[in-house]
């Protein structure tokens, strides 16, 4: 598996966040969004078991699959790794293919089309807020325990404080849906 960076520190978004984990980031996408904070290009070829020695150095048994898209790599096996081992698996993915069975918490994050989400069991769907007009109710129909809007970080202050409120306006109007802030990038952790 091709891993761009291993590290622990809190879930910053969506139910979870203040929760410490154990992050694995794996490179390459099959979507390749503008706004995506992962260098799809670097990283370390590494077996499960490395990745899973990596993993046990911190003390968290949540683990976070994300990306990049881990469900491009992520494989049954792997899963069953880690849960032999005692940790509960997160995975966050574009939804765009399926997911390998056991998988404890899913965030799913759709890009596109609704039709292009084959991932099911989906925990949180999260909507990346990218501008004023955007509309997260086209995604509405795609089944989950519960729906999120995350304001997009565009590194513009004022372009962020726009969508922002826009985000909040949204919410307040479609109370069906929540509101996830990067509170990692609030309070400055990596």
């Amino acid at each position: 598996m091709k891993i761009n960076e291993i590290f622990y520190s809190l879930q910053g978004e969506g139910r979870y966040a203040g929760t410490p984990a154990v992050f694995v980031r794996f490179s390459g996408c099959n979507l390749r969004c503008g706004f995506c904070d992962t260098s799809h290009d670097s990283g370390v070829d590494m077996t499960c078991e490395e990745i899973v020695d990596h993993i046990e150095r911190y003390p968290a048994k949540r683990v976070i699959l994300t990306g990049g898209e881990p469900t491009l790599q992520i494989t049954a096996s792997f899963i069953a790794l880690l849960h032999s081992r005692g940790y509960r698996i997160h995975v966050e993915s574009n939804g765009t293919n399926p997911l390998p069975a056991a998988v404890d918490w899913l965030v799913c994050s759709p890009k596109g089309s609704v039709e292009t989400v084959k991932a099911t069991d989906i925990d949180e769907l999260k909507v990346i807020f990218d501008s004023e007009e955007c509309d997260p109710n086209r995604y509405r129909s795609i089944p989950a325990k519960t729906y999120y809007v995350q304001p997009c970080d565009f590194k513009d202050s004022v372009r962020n404080r726009n969508i922002t409120a826009a985000a909040v306006d949204f919410v307040k109007n479609n109370p069906d849906w929540n509101l996830s802030l990067q509170t990692h990038k609030l309070i400055n952790i990596s």
